[in-house]
């Protein structure tokens, strides 16, 4: 919301020195900045700008300071997520894209840089294929999710690159004439181990669809089964790739392995972020 114009003070006698004009906007600013700390927003007031700057109307300042002091997370309060330079629209109960998970979509695009068939897979909101289309140029896009209230969010993301969103689990949501095809296929799947779903903190259990948390008993479950049935569907040189955690990589790396597909594991310090790559060998499918 742009700044609003002081309101004019009364004339001051001339013996004494003009006192400065209140900044309505500054006060407007700082109220909604102590509202959100004392909800426990631990980045307050870059958080109060973001509303301010997003809301149109000082009523949908009100509404978005409540539902953030709420527990909402910020992204679904605002409507929108910033995301490998992109603004990714994030409606409410859709999982929020993290700003890790950027790493993933650099790996992707210095593993196959000139990619032209792309799938986004549990893609969530649809950030990660947006992001690999906007960053590749014309490409054919396709993103996929278990959750119906994420496609439908991911098809108002990918349609500015002719992309599309289907509803299904994994690859059977996706049309078969994608066999052998995908030169690009990213999987951010879930990977919290189910009974550490209970710990992770309230704005995304309380407000993220489980099924983009949950990743079964060792948080492996769904990226096994994306990994027997991806080199399938990948071209000669294709890669998937997949996020995980430090503790995990391992056995992730392992379930590459046995899949047949070249693997290697990739880790950015600042972010602590871990992705690991696995490429379909030429002429090697099972």
């Amino acid at each position: 919301m742009p700044p609003r114009s002081p309101s004019p003070s009364p004339a001051s006698p001339s013996s004494a020195s003009p006192a400065a004009a209140p900044d309505p906007a500054a006060a407007e600013r700082e109220a909604l900045t102590v509202l959100l700390r004392a909800a426990g927003c631990v980045f307050a007031e870059d958080e109060a700008e973001l509303i301010l700057a997003t809301a149109r109307t000082p009523q949908e300042v009100a509404d978005m300071a409540r539902r953030r002091a709420a527990g909402l997370p910020l992204e679904h309060v605002v409507g929108w997520a910033g995301f490998h330079g992109l603004r990714v629209v994030v409606e409410p109960g859709v999982f929020v894209p993290r700003r890790r998970t950027e790493f993933l979509v650099d790996q992707a695009l210095a593993a196959v840089p000139h990619a032209s068939v792309v799938v986004d897979l549990c893609c969530g909101s649809g950030a990660v294929g947006a992001a690999l289309a906007a960053a590749l140029g014309p490409v054919e896009l396709h993103a996929a999710d278990i959750d119906e209230a994420a496609v439908r969010c991911a098809r108002r993301n990918v349609a500015e690159y002719g992309g599309h969103a289907y509803a299904g689990d994994l690859f059977a949501a996706l049309p078969d004439r994608l066999r052998g095809r995908v030169d690009l296929l990213a999987a951010n799947v879930p990977y919290v181990p189910s009974d550490e779903v209970p710990l992770l903190p309230s704005e995304a259990r309380d407000h993220e669809p489980l099924t983009a948390l949950d990743g079964g008993g060792d948080g492996l479950d769904v990226l096994r089964r994306v990994v027997a049935e991806a080199p399938r569907w990948l071209a000669p040189g294709g890669c998937l790739l997949v996020e995980t955690s430090e503790r995990q990589a391992p056995a992730a790396v392992e379930a590459f392995t046995r899949g047949g597909l070249e693997v290697r594991l990739a880790y950015d310090e600042e972010l602590h972020a871990h992705v690991v790559v696995g490429t379909r060998a030429a002429g090697r499918v099972r």
